[in-house]
């Protein structure tokens, strides 16, 4: 079983928090409205500083969506989704190395690991939107969490539920299975994940040893 690493997305994978930070950016657009369809989901996975670098021409504006977010953010509880602590208890207990991947600044994964310190006895490494130069969807924060935690990116399960995650994930060549917490199972599906899954509930190491997942 040593011949795989699983390697997680944070929002909307561990932790339940994209159905608010939907509602944060939807309260966004409509203060300093981009016009784009759908914009709070098309910002998924996406980094702040491309978010705001991309989509607000203003300093004004983007210090202030800055101050707005850091409030919401100091607040706002990062509830873990069911059966995460079980897949992990089990990962851990195959001694399947792992690390977190995430968007996330490094303040916010201080503030998630003061809430939930239990969380990282199961992980090698943490992986941060501050340690990439490139962000999602591009893969470089897939191959920096593989090297992490010594395995080849090819031997790595990527757990993830945005498009821009998803697509960061398949091309660091890893397999991918996608959770459709964020967007529907019929979405994810265009984007041609190995596997979907509703949530980590009931979800087991077993059934990715079943796809052939530890063969070199």
């Amino acid at each position: 079983m040593e011949n795989f690493g699983c390697l997680f997305d944070v929002d909307g994978v561990i932790i339940d928090s994209e159905t608010q930070y939907s509602a944060f950016w939807n309260e966004i657009e409509s203060i300093y409205p981009t016009g784009i369809p759908g914009y709070s989901m098309k910002i998924k996975g996406s980094t702040l500083p491309v978010i705001l670098n991309r989509y607000y021409a203003s300093e004004a504006t983007r210090q202030d969506i800055l101050r707005r977010l850091e409030q919401f953010e100091d607040t706002m509880p990062l509830g873990i989704f069911p059966g995460v602590i079980d897949f992990l208890d089990e990962l851990k207990a195959a001694n399947i190395p792992c690390a977190i991947v995430t968007s996330s600044t490094r303040a916010k994964m201080e503030r998630l690991h003061s809430l939930h310190p239990e969380l990282w006895q199961y992980f090698t490494s943490i992986i941060d939107g501050d340690m990439v130069t490139h962000p999602k969807p591009d893969p470089e924060c897939y191959l920096k969490g593989a090297a992490s935690i010594n395995v080849r990116p090819t031997q790595c399960v990527v757990f993830e539920d945005s498009i821009n995650g998803i697509k960061a994930g398949k091309a660091a060549g890893s397999y991918l299975v996608a959770l459709s917490t964020t967007l529907p199972a019929d979405t994810l599906k265009t984007m041609e994940p190995d596997m979907i899954i509703p949530s980590f509930a009931g979800f087991h190491v077993s059934t990715l040893l079943s796809k052939g997942i530890n063969k070199p």
